[in-house]
């Protein structure tokens, strides 16, 4: 008989579907059909899968050759199945044995000259298939990414001849176990660098203990985007389970992955003329944005009223829910997207409103329609909202990074406070509900005479309340205390600059 079945990997998302590739090799005038939803990579296959047959020495079959890629109705795209395509093609005409071929998934683009070249979403592919109980066949760029995970032999292979000799048993792939990874993060930049702005680095602490969305509002070069660049080094690493989720988004994307940082937390910042399908991903064949390549890390968005005003309400549900489904009209595709909004923007058109230099002429009604470039639901869901002013002189002149914090005491200190939360809720105090923070944040009568006060006073909306509550949540974490005291919530209550100005 004929046939032959093979199995690779499809894409869908960070998802990576089974593809049944069956390939009929029979009687006819010669031609070679690909049907089953196939892109126009995938039809482009067969003028490689031709070239790499030959070029490895074996015969392609002059007869009628149908392809099919099932199911019929996943979208294939891609030269991910040329490898399977081709080793169907063998196996259907007698070349190479069919016997073995369940036993494993094969993914990989061909050359002409038969060499294996390596795709994207590799991880995703070896997740799925070490949970079908398969071995998986790869290229053997794409081995280092692929290991990532525990518990999987890969066979990586450089080209489709080697493939063929290791099923036909006479010469077996070396199998590539997955190497230990170092957990331990190194980084350039360290909190140290930064002379005086002490208050920033407290709030930045509590951002990072609670992952609280944070907005900083300062003139220009008082070292806004210095101390958010050097958020990543107060972050806890990621567990095994969080880098992996984080390590398969960037694996189907363009900009790939770096395996040496995979526990690292991301750390993005879009410039501000990016689009609203850069932010949250998108297109024709749905790719993640900025904000699922930031998931379980942070995003930061310098110079915020700079943005398109409909790119930053498109933040606005994923910021609540955690994911961003993207709809056309013949898929969908949902990804994470559990980031940290970290953003920083002038106070006024000139940027030196409230500076002590006194060079801003701006009128209210120009800093009022500036700061209106961020919309009120939006600026309601970042927790957190404080000043940057400019630094002394004279703790500039006198600056000396061995009397400044470390990153290493703050980041000892936010692990501490995450253990606490993890402990208690099995979460980050930003993501309680409102049953929990009911059960976990009570406060004593003074606490609740003080933020009933501070609602009235600067007409907070029921939002802020509840993040007030879970900001003084971590600052009690912070302090090892079990209640939350109203110094805590008096912080909190704080870092609602923007509420307290209007």
């Amino acid at each position: 008989m004929s046939l032959a079945v093979v199995y690779s990997r499809g894409r869908t998302g960070i998802a990576a579907p089974l593809v049944t590739v069956e390939v009929h090799v029979g009687n006819g005038l010669p031609a070679l059909n690909i049907v089953g939803l196939p892109e126009a990579a995938v039809k482009e296959s067969k003028d490689r899968v031709r070239g790499a047959i030959i070029n490895s020495q074996f015969e392609f079959p002059f007869q009628r050759i149908t392809i099919n890629l099932a199911p019929a109705d996943l979208p294939k795209e891609g030269g991910r199945f040329d490898l399977a395509i081709a080793l169907g093609i063998l196996a259907a005409s007698g070349q190479i044995p069919k016997d073995g071929l369940a036993r494993y998934e094969f993914v990989g683009e061909l050359s002409l000259g038969g060499q294996l070249r390596p795709i994207t979403g590799a991880l995703p592919v070896a997740i799925q298939s070490r949970d079908a109980h398969r071995q998986l066949i790869l290229p053997v760029e794409n081995a280092a990414e692929a290991t990532l995970i525990s518990d999987i032999e890969l066979l990586p292979a450089e080209t489709l001849l080697q493939v063929c000799v290791h099923l036909a048993g006479t010469h077996a792939l070396d199998s590539y176990r997955t190497p230990l990874t170092s957990v331990e993060q190194e980084f350039a930049l360290d909190f140290a660098d930064v002379h005086g702005q002490y208050h920033v680095k407290r709030a930045m602490e509590i951002a990072a203990a609670g992952r609280h969305n944070l907005l900083m509002l300062g003139p220009p070069g008082t070292g806004k985007s210095m101390l958010a660049a050097r958020l990543p080094t107060i972050l806890p690493a990621l567990t095994e389970r969080q880098a992996l989720e984080t390590a398969a988004i960037a694996s189907i994307s363009d900009s790939g992955l770096d395996v040496s940082k995979w526990r690292q937390p991301p750390f993005r910042a879009p410039h501000h003329t990016a689009s609203a399908a850069a932010l949250v991903g998108g297109g024709s064949n749905p790719k993640p944005g900025e904000i699922s390549l930031a998931h379980n890390g942070a995003l930061f968005l310098d110079e915020l009223p700079e943005f398109d005003r409909r790119v930053l309400e498109v933040l606005r549900e994923p910021l609540e829910t955690g994911h961003i489904t993207i709809s056309r009209a013949n898929r969908q595709a949902e990804f994470p997207a559990r980031f940290q909004l970290i953003a920083a923007m002038n106070p006024c058109p000139c940027g030196y409103l409230g500076d002590a230099s006194g060079r801003c002429h701006c009128t209210s009604e120009q800093v009022a329609r500036y700061r209106a470039r961020v919309s009120g639901p939006l600026m309601d869901r970042i927790d957190m909202h404080l000043e940057v002013p400019r630094v002394p002189l004279a703790v500039l002149r006198v600056g000396d990074s061995t009397v400044e914090e470390a990153s290493g005491e703050i980041r000892r200190r936010v692990i501490a406070a995450r253990k606490l939360a993890e402990l208690r809720q099995g979460k980050c105090n930003s993501e309680l509900g409102a049953k929990e923070i009911k059960a976990l944040c009570r406060l004593s009568d003074t606490g609740h005479q003080l933020l009933e006060q501070a609602m009235e006073k600067f007409g907070l909306s029921h939002r802020a309340y509840h993040r007030i509550l879970k900001v003084a949540r971590t600052v009690a974490d912070l302090a090892d205390s079990s209640a939350i005291e109203t110094s805590h919530l008096s912080e909190a209550i704080g870092y609602r600059k923007l509420d307290r100005s209007r």
